[in-house]
C-alpha cells in the first residue's frame, strides 16, 4: 500500500515536470526571440531548471546544451512509462 502511494506521488512529480517542459517547449516556439521577456516562459524555466540541470549532470559533454531539454523531457518520458509498469506490476 505505502509503495502504491509512493509510486502514484513519484509519477505524478514526472508527470508535473514532463508538462512544464512541454509548455516550455512549446513556448519557445511561439515567443521566438522575446521568450526571454515572457513571465511565464521564465516561470517555465525556474520549475524545470533542476530536472535539466540534473539531465546536463547526467549526459555526455557531446550533447550540446540546446537539446538537453528536449532529452530531459524524452527521459521523463520513459521514466513515466516504467514506473507505470512497476505499480501495475505491484
Amino acid at each position: 500500500m505505502a509503495a502504491d502511494l509512493l509510486l502514484s506521488l513519484l509519477r505524478s512529480l514526472v508527470e508535473v515536470a514532463g508538462f512544464f517542459l512541454l509548455g516550455q517547449g512549446v513556448l519557445y516556439l511561439l515567443a521566438g526571440p522575446t521568450r526571454d521577456r515572457n513571465n511565464i516562459y521564465q516561470l517555465f524555466c525556474v520549475v524545470t531548471k533542476p530536472v535539466v540541470s540534473g539531465v546536463r549532470w547526467l549526459m555526455p559533454r557531446v550533447i550540446i546544451d540546446r537539446h538537453i531539454p528536449a532529452v530531459s523531457f524524452f527521459l521523463l518520458f520513459w521514466l513515466w512509462i516504467a514506473l507505470a509498469y512497476v505499480r501495475r506490476l505491484i
